[in-house]
């Protein structure tokens, strides 16, 4: 197999630990209309979609008045919540001094994936970011992976997709990349490896290994 040159990373319960930061956000707002419907548990499935899926599913009739009061409290909140996973700052820039070219693609807003990396003082790290305002489909449709390769001048037989849930394993598979599952999605490493991906990452520094080609 060729050698992987290129790897899009996922952000939210990837890079950035947001997992508390979503469910929170979501349960401030769905307890607010729906008092007692929702619990953690319930909330567990909204991780991954963009929030006009969600919403849609819940309300329809509401749903942009929703995403309006999650987003408020969201952004007043993130940095209080949300911190980066063990060792992604220290491996991402030892991929980055190796050569390897690197992206987001995210079902977030750009202007939030920016607030993310400014948190992780990891602006600096990617080559392009591919959220939600860039692209008519998000992930699982393969447009915006195929958008950052075409940004990153790389084909999909060099190029690694990496996330926490279905829509970046599946995405990766829709267009055509190989994908690695991280095991501590909030979904829990059974739920990662049902997915199939290529490869299940432990520990986000198992990357210097797969990209080395040491581990199959």
């Amino acid at each position: 197999m060729d050698k992987i040159t290129t790897l899009l990373f996922d952000f939210d319960g990837t890079l950035l630990d947001t997992n508390e930061l979503i469910i929170q956000t979501f349960q401030t707002v769905l307890n607010s209309h729906y008092p007692g419907k929702y619990e953690r548990e319930d909330i567990l499935p909204f991780l991954g979609p963009t929030l006009k899926e969600t919403f849609d599913s819940i309300d329809p009739e509401n749903s942009e008045r929703l995403i309006a009061e999650y987003r408020t409290w969201n952004i007043a909140n993130h940095d209080a919540f949300a911190s980066e996973f063990d060792g992604v700052s220290e491996t991402l820039r030892q991929l980055k001094s190796s050569g390897y070219k690197m992206a987001i693609v995210s079902t977030k807003r750009n202007d939030m994936i920016m607030k993310g990396l400014r948190l992780m003082e990891a602006e600096d790290l990617f080559d392009t970011v591919v959220g939600l305002d860039d692209v008519q489909h998000a992930k699982p449709h393969p447009e915006p992976l195929l958008l950052a390769m075409e940004r990153l001048n790389s084909t999909p037989a060099e190029t690694l997709m990496i996330g926490d849930n279905v829509h970046d394993i599946l995405g990766g598979k829709n267009a055509g990349v190989r994908t690695a599952g991280v095991a501590w999605s909030a979904k829990g490493e059974k739920f990662i490896r049902e997915q199939e991906p290529d490869f299940v990452l432990q520990h986000i520094s198992d990357l210097l290994k797969i990209t080395a080609g040491v581990e199959a």
